[in-house]
């Protein structure tokens, strides 16, 4: 199986001005997750997108290839993850490449565990998954059968459910995404236009360093995880 790593970093970011190649522990954001995607070794080729020329240079500093410049439709702050890729695909496959899965790596997560993404594209093989990606544990407090959504003016289990799980004991796991891999088919991506598809497998990172960087508080929280030596 084939699979392309794609490392997303756009210019333009608001929450944190040139987010993506702001010095973090003494270097750029960027570097984090290219580090970690060099390191795997099922990874058949690692791309850089970005339509940002700084980006661009950083990058290639690293040892990570930047095949083309995105378009500047695709950098704006309503283009999805699910566009980015299916642009990169098709400029590949006009160079006479075709790959099987995906792997996108976002910067924004930077602390990855050493083998974390073989060992997820190991189980993606495995389980013959349409998508695979990586998540954490949601604290139970915050579980979606302990959620309630507005309706009217009134209060509704997030569930669907009329009455509440009483026990603690009793509740399913629940996770949420969190950000740092993504594997999918490619025939998924380009056919069912999804990240996901109708089989998902997952990583579990609950216990392991995280942030997912999007704001200033973000940024605080990863600089803290590495002082004290964590990221």
């Amino acid at each position: 199986m084939r699979i392309l790593g794609i490392i997303p970093a756009r210019g333009g970011s608001k929450g944190i001005p040139g987010k993506n190649i702001k010095l973090l522990g003494g270097k750029a954001l960027l570097v984090y997750t290219a580090e970690s995607a060099k390191a795997a070794k099922f990874l058949n080729r690692v791309i850089l997108s970005s339509d940002d020329e700084k980006i661009i240079a950083v990058a290639k500093e690293n040892g990570i290839e930047v095949p083309f410049v995105r378009p500047a439709e695709l950098a704006g702050d309503a283009t999805g993850s699910l566009e980015v890729i299916q642009h990169a695909l098709s400029y590949l496959k006009e160079q006479g490449e075709e790959y099987d899965a995906v792997c996108l790596l976002q910067p924004t997560t930077p602390f990855r565990q050493s083998g974390l993404i073989d060992e997820a594209i190991e189980k993606f093989r495995e389980g013959n998954y349409d998508s695979l990606i990586s998540v954490r544990e949601v604290p139970e407090e915050f579980n979606p059968h302990w959620i309630f959504e507005e309706k009217n003016g009134s209060l509704h289990i997030a569930t669907g459910e009329k009455e509440i799980i009483k026990r603690r004991q009793d509740l399913p796991k629940a996770y949420h995404r969190d950000g740092a891999i993504y594997i999918t088919k490619t025939s998924v991506i380009l056919e069912q236009n999804s990240l996901y598809g109708n089989k998902v497998g997952y990583m579990d990172t609950t216990g392991s360093p995280y942030v997912n960087i999007d704001t200033a508080e973000d940024w605080e929280v990863a600089t803290r995880l590495i002082d004290n030596g964590k990221g």
